[in-house]
């Protein structure tokens, strides 16, 4: 029996695939030195535990503007219009408000007036997440151009008294345009462990309504908290795992993918990845050494750079993979 992936291609005779890209990072960059004045740190354990040397943090930014950015950076580079546009899908866990969405904010700011807009949040794996829900409008005749937008303001929820966590993360958005293609999307494999998500969490405000005592109010916001290393055995485990299925749905192996594009949390983990699917570094680009951990703008922001260096050739397969908090996972096997 044909799978449902299958039947759709066969039936549409087209596939998902991202025609243009964008990316946005904030210009106040903060490097490993600054942070040795704030915490008890030092720039060679951050960057041989991490690999990570520097990161941008928002200041005048937001998590809107940064998406908005990279937005129209993605559109121009597509050729697209905002009238084009009808599905506009954010991922993100720091957005500027509860609502409306970010994504109605960014419709708003480009003035897409057709388009259905909405955030998801899957934390770092939400611009692959993002990409599978618009992978399904299109096929299904639902949309023809999507805007997919990974875009984090992860500062405002970092502990900068955590060494921990504070030396991890920073600020940005990448965006994809997605449209019909030839060849694009070949497979996408996704899956959640909620049981395994306190392992990498933040807290919103808790519920302090007029009906509640006071001892049961706690009306401060949290932090990012995070066992680092319970995630990265999560992550060394599940990744290549999801990656391998992905490609085993594609009718491919890891021999047949110029890039791994993985999620920028850490390099020990990139490194990890490479030797189990047992393809050289040299397939798996970084630029968490100067973006750090951007969670849903992670991919999105990586997948930018290496299409604006000119790193990508028209037929390439490449495999974008993540993980992030929920705990959520995920990859996607496309033809560039």
């Amino acid at each position: 029996m044909k799978d449902f992936e299958s039947f759709r291609q066969e039936e549409t005779g087209m596939s998902a695939g991202i025609v243009g890209t964008g990316s946005a990072l904030p210009a106040r960059v903060v490097s490993n030195q600054e942070l040795e004045r704030l915490v008890d740190t030092t720039d060679e354990w951050i960057r041989s535990r991490t690999g990570i040397e520097s990161r941008h943090i928002a200041v005048e930014e937001t998590t809107t503007s940064m998406a908005v950015e990279a937005a129209e950076k993605a559109m121009k580079n597509a050729g697209v219009t905002a009238d084009e546009i009808d599905l506009i899908i954010v991922g993100t866990v720091s957005g500027d408000m509860h609502f409306p969405s970010t994504a109605c904010q960014v419709q708003k700011e480009i003035s897409a007036g057709n388009a259905t807009a909405f955030d998801i949040n899957a934390a770092c794996a939400g611009f692959l997440f993002g990409l599978a829900i618009a992978d399904a409008y299109i096929r299904s005749g639902m949309a023809r151009t999507a805007l997919i937008i990974g875009a984090e303001t992860l500062s405002k929820l970092t502990d900068w008294s955590d060494r921990g966590t504070c030396v991890l993360f920073g600020d940005g958005a990448g965006a994809a345009v997605v449209q019909k293609k030839e060849e694009g999307i070949l497979s996408i494999a996704q899956g959640s462990d909620g049981a395994g998500g306190g392992a990498l969490t933040c807290r919103d405000r808790e519920n302090s309504n007029p009906f509640m005592t006071q001892a049961m109010m706690n009306t401060d916001p949290d932090h990012t908290h995070m066992n680092g290393q319970e995630v990265y055995r999560f992550a060394v485990k599940t990744v290549p795992v999801i990656i391998e299925k992905a490609l085993e749905k594609a009718q491919l192996g890891p021999e047949d993918i110029k890039f791994f594009l993985l999620h920028q949390a850490n390099i020990r983990i990139i490194e990890a990845v490479a030797r189990k699917l047992g393809q050289p570094a040299e397939k798996f680009p970084t630029n968490l050494q100067k973006c750090g951990n951007i969670s849903a703008g992670s991919i999105p922001v990586l997948l930018d750079y290496v299409h604006q260096e000119g790193m990508l050739q028209k037929g390439d397969k490449i495999v974008l993979a993540g993980f992030g908090g929920g705990l959520t996972f995920g990859a996607a096997v496309l033809i560039w």
